[in-house]
């Protein structure tokens, strides 16, 4: 299983961006996908997980700005990011977990930088 992110950038304070995630290889259910965040210095948090049956969490920093939605036909996990804050910068992991055999799967991250 692997996961490619894509979509990062340089944004201003106020704008959008959406990052995406291609899974490829198979992935049993139940599992657990997502998005998490890792800044300079920090830790990596929790930006949204959606397990394979539809429940949803949001990390409190981001939810009413930030939405995931997946498109399973082209195997791809989306994160619509708006309202961007300078705290929203960090590196954005997407992540997988495969909760039949409990390998847990990430992506490289992908950029993304929020100025003022």
């Amino acid at each position: 299983v692997q996961l490619q992110a894509s979509g990062g950038g340089l944004v201003q304070a106020g704008g959008s961006l959406r990052l995406s995630c291609v899974v490829s290889g198979n992935i049993s259910s139940p599992n657990v996908m997502g998005w998490y965040r890792q800044a300079p210095g920090k830790q990596r948090e929790l930006v949204v997980r959606v397990l394979s049956g539809g429940r949803t969490t949001y990390g409190d920093s981001v939810e009413g700005r930030f939405t995931i939605s997946r498109d399973n036909a082209k195997r791809t996990m989306f994160l619509e990011m708006s309202s961007l804050k300078p705290e929203d910068t960090a590196a954005y992991y997407c992540g997988a977990h495969d909760l039949k055999n409990g390998n847990l799967y990430w992506g490289q991250g992908t950029q993304v930088t929020v100025s003022s």
